[in-house]
């Protein structure tokens, strides 16, 4: 059974952390599967928002304040805000940054066995789910309105985004990185008059930006196969990261949100919420995962084990017409050495015309077309440890990455990891931001007029994919996306992959006990 397989793998993890409410393995969302070739990232500076403090008037003077994170761009910014941290404060800074594989569980065998190390962390969204459960986090309420802290605002954070923030009620995530995926598309193909009357004849409709994914497998099929850089060899109709265990189940959320959530259903799809049956074979569920697997034939079979750094090379060399992902792929596009700058056009996710309601038992039919917005990733924020000596000199430095002007440069400036989703990182009407910070960034107008309408949408549609945080959030990832990778390569069907993946669930939850899930399911869905 895979599950034993997935047992093995987090076994490190279990080492690590041998009193922890659930030994999951590492993720690695977005830290280092994420490293390009084709371009060179850009290397702006961020302004200082705080003077230093006067002698004697040091806020935290003579504190140590140790945070721990992925060693990635993601946390870039923690390296460059440390001299002004300190001269504002008087605090010393420790940054430890670790690979992505020893970043949790470092962390969590900290929280568990209260060593207190470490104070902070710039922690995944998933991990709320075991941190909280285990009572190792301290909400920043208290503070959050306090005048002696940076000032931001969590209302700036768009709706879909803004949910992961809290938990059952109290603020333990400082808002960073906003993480979800969108659409890209060559816009120079899509416009291309030879490729739109080509697909008319055989496909006997308009090529366009995809609105559903019915139009969206039809318009990959289409570009696959042909020379889309001009070098005269074949390319592809779309990219997908599908290494196993590299967060190919991220595409399969991001593609089936639409085949599941819809206006009688907005929040069921990972499990029965009284029983904790896992629902993840519904017959929408398997449509969804037989449309992806239908989608990896239009890609290079070598994707398979592909990461998303290697994805993303093949889209900005020009040699993929179409890919879901992360925001990062939008401001790479834009640097040196890109061949897509200027032709990379996104837009939310395409929808479907019927969505399978799990509570009814049914297809329904929709009215137009059901999209749902998504957060899929990590949306990397700081959380405070329960067990640290110094958590206002720890929040402290968390509201100072969260800062307005900081995060102006952060959303712009792409080669951070630091995606945008606050209302002032969008433009009018959606948002109150600017497109000057961009343009001085050296975005394509075009480009990012798009890129910023694409998330605005995702991050602000009412229905939002439900995202997973209960304790072991990862294992049953994981074992979602090892059998994902059996069905994409061919090696088992789709509705077989999904039985499996209940299989490993359930296996998982009598493991971390059904009860406790249940009460963390409900908790972190709002029941």
């Amino acid at each position: 059974m895979v599950y034993r397989w997935i047992a093995a793998l987090i076994g490190l993890a279990a080492v690590a952390a041998p009193n922890a409410l659930v030994a999951q393995t590492a993720p690695a969302a977005r830290p280092e599967s994420t490293t390009t070739t084709v371009v060179q990232p850009a290397d702006l500076p961020v302004p200082r928002v705080l003077p230093p403090c006067a002698a004697g008037k040091c806020p935290f003077a003579g504190q140590k304040v140790t945070v721990i994170a992925t060693r990635s761009a993601i946390s870039l910014a923690l390296l460059e805000v440390k001299d002004e941290y300190e001269a504002a404060t008087g605090a010393e800074l420790e940054i430890v940054r670790l690979p992505g594989v020893e970043h949790y569980p470092t962390i969590i065998s900290d929280m568990t066995n209260k060593v207190g190390k470490y104070d902070a962390s710039i922690a995944g969204g998933w991990w709320i789910g075991d941190m909280v459960a285990g009572g190792h986090l301290l909400p920043y309420d208290r503070f959050y309105d306090d005048p002696r802290f940076p000032k931001w605002s969590v209302d700036d954070v768009l709706p879909g985004p803004r949910h992961l923030l809290s938990y059952g009620g109290r603020k333990y995530m400082v808002a960073y990185d906003h993480d979800g995926q969108v659409m890209y598309y060559r816009r120079d193909l899509l416009n291309d008059a030879r490729h739109q009357a080509a697909f008319r004849q055989k496909y006997g409709y308009a090529l366009g930006v995809p609105q559903t994914w019915a139009q969206f497998r039809d318009a990959v099929a289409y570009f696959n196969g042909q020379d889309l850089d001009g070098d005269g060899v074949p390319d592809h109709g779309i990219v997908l990261a599908l290494k196993p265990g590299s967060q190919g189940m991220f595409n399969f959320m991001t593609l089936s949100a639409s085949f599941l959530i819809g206006p009688g259903n907005p929040r069921l799809y990972w499990f029965d919420p009284q029983s904790m049956k896992p629902l993840v074979d519904s017959p929408g569920h398997v449509r969804a995962l037989e449309l992806f697997t239908e989608l990896v034939k239009s890609g290079p079979r070598e994707m398979l084990g592909w990461d998303h750094g290697r994805g993303w090379d093949h889209f900005l060399a020009g040699r993929a017409a179409f890919a879901i992902t992360w925001g990062d792929l939008g401001a790479l596009a834009q640097q040196p050495g890109s061949k897509v700058k200027g032709r990379t056009g996104a837009a939310q996710v395409p929808g479907t015309q019927e969505y399978y309601d799990i509570a009814q038992g049914r297809w329904v039919r929709t009215e137009g077309i059901n999209r749902v917005g998504n957060t899929t990733g990590a949306s990397w924020a700081g959380v405070i440890s329960r067990y640290s000596k110094v958590p206002e000199a720890t929040y402290f430095l968390l509201a100072l990455l969260a800062a307005k002007d900081k995060q102006m440069v952060y959303g712009a400036r792409g080669s951070d990891g630091v995606d945008p989703g606050r209302s002032y990182q969008f433009l009018p009407p959606e948002g109150t931001g600017s497109i000057e910070p961009y343009l001085r960034m050296g975005w394509d107008e075009a480009d990012v007029r798009d890129y910023l309408r694409a998330f605005q949408r995702t991050f602000a549609d009412k229905q939002q994919f439900p995202y997973l945080r209960i304790p072991g959030a990862y294992s049953y990832w994981l074992a979602l996306d090892l059998h994902l990778v059996a069905a994409a390569s061919g090696q088992m069907s789709a509705a077989s992959a999904l039985q499996a993946a209940v299989v490993d669930f359930e296996e998982i939850t009598i493991r971390l006990g059904r009860e406790r899930q249940r009460e963390a399911y409900r908790t972190s869905l709002g029941f």
